[in-house]
């Protein structure tokens, strides 16, 4: 996914590609698993990833945190979720690979 997020004002200038890991966990209560509202609905989840990361940040953690809040808020019943959001190419001169944050939210029931 493209995005606009950075410290760095040349970042949120230039797009720069994401890679992005979201689970979500929640008991299923005995469900037959017959039909969509028996589930989270996966594209849901992305619409709720893709409208979160069309909003330049300085911050991956930030988006991170409004991505939980926002899946959390659509499907109350959510016991956890994990994300993990990932910069492809990272501005640190000689750096190979990526770099990214994770974060992970326990609810009570």
């Amino acid at each position: 996914m493209q995005g606009h997020h950075g410290v760095y004002e040349e970042e949120r200038k230039l797009a720069n590609t994401f890679e992005i890991n979201l689970s979500v966990a929640y008991n299923e209560k005995g469900l037959a698993f017959k039909k969509l509202e028996d589930t989270i609905d996966y594209e849901s989840l992305f619409g709720i990833v893709k409208q979160k990361m069309s909003a330049p940040g300085f911050l991956l953690e930030k988006i991170c945190q409004e991505i939980v809040r926002a899946v959390k808020k659509k499907y109350a019943f959510v016991k956890e979720i994990n994300i993990s959001i990932y910069k492809v190419r990272v501005p640190i001169e000689n750096f190979q690979g990526r770099a990214g944050v994770s974060m992970r939210k326990k609810y009570q029931s």
